[in-house]
């Protein structure tokens, strides 16, 4: 039965098989047949019962990662000085593990093209890390950054501002609420110089980034201000009605339609926020905060008592 299909059963046709991982086969529900036996197991050949069993008992490495240089392939030597048994290694191992490592970190970084790598990797690692970003913006982030390498799109521009624009793009890309300014703020940068080099690098490597929506920055804005879930609930409300209204946020700045919104709802549900407050939590000013308010109040006819 080696050729067997196992989509279905030869017997009755029917689609509906159970695979036995104990015994190693496939069986029919519908007649009983052994449609296959002696089936590989892929799993380990060892159990665990908790996560630290689990690491001490694979036999395998972490996953590739882009996040690093080398993409995880190679090894390490690791700085604590004990031997496998978790014992004191001698003074004279000690030395020698001292040389082996200093030899070892010399070889993972062997032409320029790595050193630039690894310089910048370590840069967004560490911006990334302040912004608290979820790993998977992380990696598309250093994705980016090796495009951009290969290309040759970093010349006559520092890491740190590519760095900054690939970290950018990621957010924009995940709608993970991260603002121009605060990246900027972050990396200690230019605000004019990550837009540009973002809008430099998205042109040149055809990537299309997602369009920001205020609707990010509710759960964000309105967890800082500390304000109910019904507020925030109140808030998507108008934001999402202010999107379908034509002309109330075209043109507007979206973490400026979001603080107007927040301040509204706030209003409306007796959770008064001053515009003082909003403004510095969404980075925007209270001129701006007042201008989207009167829009708002206008177009979308809500009723709030100032």
């Amino acid at each position: 039965m080696g050729g067997t299909n196992l989509d279905e059963c030869p017997e009755c046709g029917s689609r509906s098989l159970s695979h036995d991982t104990e015994r190693a086969e496939v069986v029919c529900n519908g007649c009983g047949l052994v449609v296959r036996e002696s089936l590989l197991d892929c799993g380990p050949d060892w159990r665990a019962f908790d996560s630290e069993q689990m690491n001490k008992r694979s036999h395998t490495g972490a996953p590739l990662t882009y996040t690093l240089h080398d993409l995880g392939m190679s090894t390490i030597i690791d700085w604590r000085n004990k031997d496998a048994s978790g014992r004191e290694i001698s003074s004279a191992s000690k030395a020698q593990m001292y040389r082996l490592r200093k030899w070892q970190q010399r070889i993972r970084v062997s032409n320029s093209l790595e050193r630039n790598l690894a310089r910048a990797l370590t840069e967004m690692d560490a911006l990334s890390s302040r912004l608290d970003l979820p790993k998977n913006v992380r990696e598309m982030a250093a994705k980016i950054y090796r495009r951009a390498v290969e290309k040759g799109l970093t010349r006559g521009r520092s890491i740190e501002g590519v760095s900054a624009a690939s970290i950018y793009f990621a957010c924009r890309q995940y709608g993970v609420p991260r603002t121009l300014d605060e990246i900027s703020d972050t990396a200690r940068l230019n605000r004019k110089e990550i837009g540009k080099t973002y809008r430099f690098v998205a042109r040149e490597l055809g990537l299309t980034p997602r369009p920001s929506s205020p609707l990010d920055y509710i759960e964000r804005f309105g967890s800082e201000l500390r304000l109910s879930g019904e507020v925030r609930s109140k808030a998507r409300e108008i934001v999402t009605q202010a999107i379908k209204q034509m002309g109330v946020t075209s043109g507007r700045g979206p973490t400026g339609i979001c603080a107007a919104a927040l301040y509204i709802a706030s209003v409306i549900l007796g959770e008064r926020k001053t515009q003082k407050e909003v403004a510095h939590v969404a980075g925007v000013t209270e001129v701006t905060i007042r201008n989207r308010y009167k829009e708002m109040v206008e177009k979308l006819n809500l009723d709030v008592a100032v």
